[in-house]
């Protein structure tokens, strides 16, 4: 049983939480161990809270999710789990996480918050709503970018929290438009809100996102803000692994019909993981040693 509950847990789906780490490194603070133990125990808490989410989600569609190709595997929708074991499993997550949350500072404790109940929000009413569904993915992706920023009290830079929501957009669409041509005519079975899409509509919302995640993140890159409150101008250097990522997801997504889990894309697609490696190095480098 206790190998099923991680596995409901999805642990591969924590590496959405790495967002948090986002501004523990643009601020500069990379360097000071207190402040990383402070950040990696946000991300833990993050993790747990994230795993009890899944966990209701999971038990709230067990019905549904019998009828995907994929997701009828999951031991919750298999049966393998009993509701009682996945109900103090959600319990025992979310106790944890806000306990914790509560260590690390009321300010950090009342995003940690928000983010439940807006999850929970999205769970049972804004992932029936077309368009809102894939925005509500990306603030909860900005609520975990300005966590990490809280909980180490530096400033948010709105530049985190916007190229982060376009992003989060972008994977939204895709995994949207992979799971429509997964499902064919039964996407709506599964999951209702498919049926207000198309394929069409998708590619059209992924164009423009596409293009706004790659124009804000240049933009980004060459603000003299940003230059100066980094004290560097060479942060330009790491556009051509935005670049190349961004194009590489979308060939995926088309050519080869992935993007239904980004984070299944990122540790399975050998470029990909090292175009964000070496994006992430780069980021260093620029930042702390050149």
């Amino acid at each position: 049983m206790l190998s099923a509950l991680i596995k409901s847990a999805r642990p591969a789906q924590w590496l959405k939480n790495l967002i948090l780490f986002a501004a523990l490194i643009f601020a500069g603070e990379m360097m000071s161990l207190d402040n990383g133990v402070i950040v990696l125990t946000a991300f833990f808490v993050f993790c747990l809270l994230s795993s009890g989410i899944y966990l209701f989600n999971d038990l709230l569609d067990k019905e549904k999710d019998k009828q995907h190709p994929l997701k009828k595997l999951r031991p919750i929708a298999s049966g393998e789990l009993s509701q009682t074991a996945i109900l103090v499993a959600i319990l025992f997550c979310l106790a944890t996480g806000l306990g914790t949350a509560w260590n690390l500072g009321i300010t950090f404790f009342t995003v940690v918050s928000v983010f439940i109940l807006f999850n929970l929000l999205y769970t049972l009413f804004l992932k029936h709503i077309v368009i809102i569904d894939v925005m509500s993915i990306g603030i909860s992706f900005v609520l975990r970018a300005y966590a990490g920023a809280v909980v180490i009290s530096v400033p948010t830079s709105k530049w985190l929290l916007i190229n982060t929501l376009l992003l989060a957009l972008f994977l939204g669409f895709g995994k949207r438009r992979h799971e429509l041509i997964l499902l064919e005519g039964n996407a709506e079975n599964h999951r209702k809100i498919l049926d207000r899409y198309s394929p069409y509509l998708l590619d059209q919302l992924i164009g423009v996102v596409t293009a706004s995640v790659v124009v804000m993140y240049m933009l980004y890159s060459f603000s003299p803000e940003v230059s100066a409150k980094l004290k560097t101008e060479n942060l330009y250097l790491t556009i051509p692994f935005v670049v190349y990522g961004i194009f590489r997801y979308l060939y995926l997504i088309h050519k080869e019909e992935k993007g239904g889990s980004p984070t299944k894309v990122m540790i399975s697609d050998l470029p990909i993981m090292v175009t964000v490696i070496l994006w992430i190095l780069t980021v260093i480098l620029v930042l702390y040693i050149l």
